[in-house]
């Protein structure tokens, strides 16, 4: 599934093509994606103008101007495991926003939804396996979006700092690997860039979450340096259009290349690349997943 890096990518692949135009026309395919998609949904997203593009966690949110007599929304829209936007203009290269491992499909059989706008572009949602998902909230109850409601912070936010990592890893007796997944810790991060976080820090996966918290209640120096690292981690993955996945791609089609530096994800046997250590990279299951560390320089 894409990661915070790669929605975010895809995010700033449809921005360009999306923000300020009106939706002409919705075509919904069918009725569902992984959840029915709201009553009326293709006739309440008509001749509204899309105010701007943004993200939360793993979630693209589509701020949408109030229809006549109305309330402003948001649509929410989720890539699931295989979904992807396809942008087509006239007289312009298809376009599809977001780096994944291998391209996303293109097969017309699997285009779900279509946003027709303004300036004869059409954006297109096609997603093979259907465990995308399409929903509107009121920016009043969006808050309170069962999806949303008790969140963690934004990785990349102001609202993530050591102060707040220890506030919600203090008494935990999960691993530390485990608690950076959930999601009311820290919002949007994933496997991958969980393994890469802990790595660059030096914490080993299965070290107690509760560790990385003093006797006072205040972030220990691994805590403030995993803060660092996750960002910095990010930041990289972002900046080099994120990592290609099994299916993953970006909305110009090219695919990401933050794969290429991954210390550890999908290494197993080869030598650990932090300078000086010369531990080699194994794999351990924790909660259905695979973590990728080196247990010579993570402790």
């Amino acid at each position: 599934m894409p990661e915070l890096p790669e929605v975010e990518t895809v995010r700033r692949g449809l921005a360009p093509v999306m923000e300020g135009r009106r939706i002409r026309e919705a075509i919904a395919r069918r009725p569902n994606l992984r959840w029915p998609l709201p009553e009326r949904f293709a006739e309440r997203l008509a001749g509204r103008r899309i105010v701007s593009l943004g993200r939360r966690a793993k979630y693209l949110l589509a701020d949408l101007e109030p229809a006549d007599g109305g309330e402003a929304e948001i649509l929410i829209m989720h890539l699931g495991m295989s979904g992807s936007f396809r942008i087509e203009e006239t007289q312009a290269p298809t376009l599809i926003p977001g780096d994944f491992h291998l391209p996303r499909s293109k097969a017309s059989a699997h285009d779900h939804v279509v946003f027709h706008l303004d300036g004869g572009v059409e954006v297109i949602y096609n997603d093979p396996r259907r465990f995308g998902a399409m929903l509107l909230a009121s920016h009043e109850a969006f808050e309170r979006h069962p999806l949303f409601a008790g969140l963690g912070p934004e990785p990349l936010g102001n609202g993530f700092d050591a102060a707040s990592l220890s506030r919600a890893l203090a008494g935990r007796r999960t691993s530390i690997k485990a608690a950076l997944l959930d999601q009311k810790v820290v919002a949007g991060l994933g496997n991958i860039y969980v393994c890469e976080a802990l790595h660059r820090a030096g914490i080993a996966p299965e070290r107690l979450a509760t560790t990385l918290v003093t006797a006072t209640g205040r972030p220990t120096a691994a805590a403030r340096r995993l803060v660092a690292t996750i960002r910095v981690v990010l930041e990289e993955a972002i900046d080099a259009g994120g990592s290609t996945l099994r299916d993953h791609a970006q909305v110009d089609g090219t695919l990401g290349y933050f794969q290429h530096t991954f210390r550890t994800y999908d290494r197993e046997g080869e030598p650990c690349l932090t300078p000086g250590c010369r531990g080699t990279i194994a794999r351990l299951v924790q909660g259905g997943r695979s973590t990728f560390y080196c247990a010579s320089c993570q402790r």
